[in-house]
């Protein structure tokens, strides 16, 4: 997994896109079709992560009652996109 520490999570989405289409296009053998499922899983458990961590170090802007401006934590329930998760 040393290869994963030093991937970007936009290499891994491509990657992950790219092995959609192998996927879709239905002309890998059976055994590379496993091999790239469960390579897709794993860039997928990568992403999930690198959006967590990203999503820890998301802040909010606030004032405060003096017009002062502070930061607090996002909270993803006031977040408009909860309302629609997968």
């Amino acid at each position: 997994m040393s290869k994963e520490k030093k991937l970007t999570f936009e290499a891994a989405l491509n990657r992950l896109e790219e092995i959609a289409r192998l996927l879709e296009s239905g002309e890998a053998p059976l055994e590379e079709s496993l091999a790239l499922y469960e390579e897709g899983m794993k860039l997928i458990e990568f992403c999930n992560t690198k959006l967590n961590e990203a999503a820890k170090k998301v802040q909010k802007l606030t004032r405060n009652s003096e017009g002062e401006f502070q930061t607090e934590p996002l909270d993803s329930a006031e977040s408009p996109s909860s309302d629609t998760e997968n």
